[in-house]
């Protein structure tokens, strides 16, 4: 995954030129990153320190909008340096996240040669989520269109074409056995849950109304979503006051006895996990999207 995501197209850069790094300076920040990290466990505000030290005082200048605040000027590169493998979570610190060095936890980390990693990437991509097209996997993956298409092109003799919803897609040569049975089941998926991100075509899994209630302008994953047989029907949201946790679900249609019998056992669940006491109820959610 660090060296197919480091082989990718960079993205074009949305800030304003004053917040653009030179390459100098990306790679100058992305190899103290390494360094500094090689032996420790650090949290934003010692990594700032230490890399004003290792690099120069203008790494740690604060210009990078964030959050109603400005994080220092190395945090335009975070991104790519963890796709370079020079950065990656370490343990948290009570509430303070920690970074480290991707090697401190896995000894003689090498990443593959970079074809290698793109053709197990796509490989993987269309296991979990095909049969898809180059378009797809360049929407999950943030990437040029025309990038993906040479991509699949080039792996031809290991990807095989099939007819799926009336359309061409891809699969894995040889992964074409389908699941004996039909998508069963009441789930709530959180926030930018894998599946709602990733699964097209998203017609199918978010129809009529469940696009209109469900998206944000064509983005999935800015509602946490309610899934009924492997199908969105509607949205849900969570409000937590110490221990009592007060989950709303607006589905788009009547619930059955055995469906409301099944969002109990979800929202147990859900209180399992956070350690709370859980309620829920239908109505409508009034939260906007990604609130």
């Amino acid at each position: 995954m660090v060296r197919a995501l480091s082989a990718t197209p960079d993205s074009l850069s949305v800030d304003p030129p004053s917040l653009h790094l030179t390459p100098e300076q990306t790679q100058a920040i992305i190899a103290a990153i390494a360094v500094v990290l090689a032996e420790a466990e650090l949290t934003t505000d010692k990594l700032t320190e230490a890399l004003i030290a290792q690099v120069g005082a203008w790494t740690g200048d604060p210009v990078m909008p964030a959050f109603q605040e400005l994080w220092p000027r190395w945090r335009l590169a975070q991104g790519l340096a963890g796709v370079r493998g020079a950065l990656c979570f370490g343990p948290n610190r009570g509430r303070n996240v920690t970074y480290t060095n991707p090697r401190r936890w896995l000894p003689g980390f090498q990443p593959e040669n970079s074809q290698t990693a793109l053709a197990g990437l796509v490989k993987r991509y269309l296991y979990a989520y095909g049969p898809a097209t180059p378009q797809q996997f360049a929407q999950w993956l943030a990437v040029p269109r025309r990038w993906a298409a040479d991509l699949f092109a080039s792996l031809a003799t290991q990807l095989q074409q099939v007819e799926f919803n009336g359309s061409p897609a891809w699969e894995v040569t040889g992964d074409s056995t389908a699941p004996n049975i039909e998508p069963q089941g009441v789930r709530l998926l959180p926030y930018f849950d894998a599946y709602a991100v990733g699964s097209h075509p998203r017609e199918l899994l978010f129809p009529a109304r469940a696009a209109e209630r469900a998206l944000a302008g064509g983005q999935a994953g800015n509602f946490p979503v309610l899934l009924i047989d492997g199908i969105v029907a509607g949205v849900w949201h969570l409000n937590r006051s110490g221990r009592k946790i007060e989950i709303t679900v607006e589905p788009l249609e009547d619930l059955t006895p055995a469906q409301r019998h099944a969002l109990d056992e979800q929202v147990e669940r859900i209180g399992q996990i956070l350690e709370g006491q859980p309620h829920w109820s239908t109505g409508i959610v009034t939260t906007g999207a990604h609130a």
